[in-house]
């Protein structure tokens, strides 16, 4: 947990940005949906604007050519632009869509028509050209087949202009070229006289109501979607601080669990935080090794030194050989003034004998640290450092945890601790007595000499204590030690122990051993 500080930046600096993209993506929905409108709004009035004015091309052709002609070939009525002012006058077909236009561009606002050129007759009202009817009477003279089309508006309004050209028949070339208030006289057919132009304005703020389902919709969306952003801010903001609280409480535990490490030993700290063992009180009967130790006159040497440089001394003896101890998988149950006792076996174990081994080969490498340190303090001026005395038993012992519910002890009771602690008491300055029971697992790599028997309290037994004398890998180069180690073969010589009498008899048996060897040997026994 203690990435999580740097590990939640990048969230941070992320969340604002997811946040403006969401309000960026719901803003511009509508938007879509207003320029989709505007753009479907715009292709229907261009087809609402073709469609007008080709009904009214329509219209015209069919007044020109099924009533103004007729009534022209049958003398009915004649045709002219000044109808109103001739007796019997129709409109032609010109004054018709100009009159026609008039009357749709004032009774709507939305569609607008008219019919309109740069050469009127006189005395018509002049046509006011703007610039898009100039441009479009000049486009499509030069090409009557030209789409003219303009469109203008904003955000709330379209406005479609169309111009179709009005070109010239036959009948309408004759009555240009002959009428006198032509202003052209040299008409020709297919000439475009004119244009007529129709705009039509689409009010889009009109018709985006025609969407009323989809706006519910998208204010639905956008509601939800703020609502979202606003719980997911919140749920964040809340994750947020829990886990600064977390890594707070994190901190503090780790702190906390790191100064509780110093008062109990590593293997134990190690169960009881990786969840293998319970704070609870229980124990359970273990074949352990035991070892003791004890500084030789501790109490005459605390009087030769100041309290500060004593603490400083005794401090500096438990950090080494404690150092050791977890090098060799010890267990640290307790330091007692001066003592130290540990055990190997629980909570880890790698097999009696194997445990016995370490428990030996880290009580030589005290004394071989603790012969260097000795050196080292009389330099800084110790006069009388510290010899220890060390003491091994390898049996049976009650370990767990002791006490009460609501302050207990993890370590060891029984007789066979208290043993390790009276072969500490026999030893000499700086060496090492263990028990026969953790001898005789290690016999093999140490050479030791047998002590008299001694008698304890709780123990029925006689008790053989053998002190060490050193380990067998430094003992090998010794031309006066044998010791051979195979299947079949234990051997073990130690010449300087041996008096005549063990003479004799180790060369009896060594004896009947050749000749045991030699009897299998010319047998061919396997």
């Amino acid at each position: 947990m203690t990435d999580s500080p740097t590990g939640t930046r990048p969230e941070r600096r992320a969340g604002p940005l997811v946040t403006v993209l969401v309000l960026a993506l719901l803003a511009g929905l509508p938007l879509a949906a207003w320029l989709d409108l505007r753009d479907l709004s715009e292709r229907i009035l261009r087809r609402q604007a073709d469609e007008i004015g080709r009904v009214i091309d329509d219209m015209r052709n069919f007044y020109a050519s099924d009533v103004v002609a007729r009534v022209v070939a049958e003398h009915v009525a004649n045709p002219t632009h000044n109808y109103r002012d001739v007796q019997g006058g129709i409109p032609i077909p010109a004054t018709l869509s100009i009159e026609l236009g008039k009357r749709i561009s004032a009774r709507n606002d939305s569609v607008r028509y008219r019919f309109v050129s740069d050469l009127p007759f006189r005395g018509r009202e002049p046509h006011n050209l703007d610039a898009f009817e100039q441009k479009a009477i000049e486009t499509l003279r030069a090409d009557p087949k030209a789409q003219v089309t303009d469109v203008s508006g904003n955000l709330s309004e379209r406005i479609i202009r169309t111009a179709s050209p009005v070109t010239l028949g036959a009948a309408c070339v004759s009555c240009h070229n002959t009428h006198p208030d032509s202003p052209k006289k040299d008409w020709k057919v297919g000439d475009v006289r004119g244009i007529q132009e129709i705009t039509v304005v689409q009010p889009i703020a009109t018709n985006i109501w025609s969407f009323k389902y989809m706006l519910s919709y998208f204010a639905f969306a956008a509601f939800a979607g703020a609502t979202f952003i606003g719980l997911q801010r919140k749920q964040a903001a809340q994750i947020a601080s829990a886990n600064r609280e977390l890594t707070e409480a994190n901190d503090f535990l780790a702190s906390i669990s790191m100064k509780i490490a110093k008062y109990i030993s590593p293997q134990i700290y190690k169960s009881i935080f990786s969840g293998q063992r319970d704070a609870a009180i229980a124990t359970e009967r273990k074949k352990l090794t035991i070892f003791f130790s004890d500084i030789k006159d501790f109490t005459a040497t605390t009087e030769r030194l100041q309290p500060e440089d004593l603490t400083a001394l005794l401090n500096e003896y438990f950090t080494e050989m404690s150092a050791i101890a977890l090098q060799y998988g010890a267990t640290v149950d307790k330091f007692i003034g001066d003592a130290m006792l540990l055990f190997f076996g629980d909570p880890e174990t790698k097999g009696t004998a194997e445990d016995a081994r370490a428990c030996l080969a880290m009580a030589v490498a005290m004394q071989k640290r603790l012969a260097e340190l000795n050196v080292e303090w009389r330099r800084r001026g110790i006069e009388r450092p510290f010899q220890a005395r060390m003491g091994i038993n390898t049996g049976f012992c009650n370990v767990g945890n002791f006490g009460s519910a609501d302050r207990m002890d993890y370590t060891i009771i029984g007789a066979e601790a208290n043993l390790a602690a009276r072969l500490q008491s026999i030893a000499e300055p700086g060496g090492i007595v263990m028990s026969y029971e953790t001898y005789s697992l290690v016999r093999d790599m140490v050479r030791a000499h047998a002590l008299p028997p001694i008698t304890m309290k709780g123990i029925s037994r006689e008790v053989a204590p053998y002190a060490v004398d050193g380990l067998m890998q430094d003992l090998k180069l010794r031309p006066r030690v044998i010791s051979e180690q195979a299947e079949g073969v234990d051997l073990f010589l130690d010449l300087e122990l041996l008096d005549k009498a063990a003479i004799e008899r180790t060369r009896a048996l060594l004896q009947n051993a050749l000749d045991a060897l030699e009897e299998k040997r010319r047998s061919g026994m396997p």
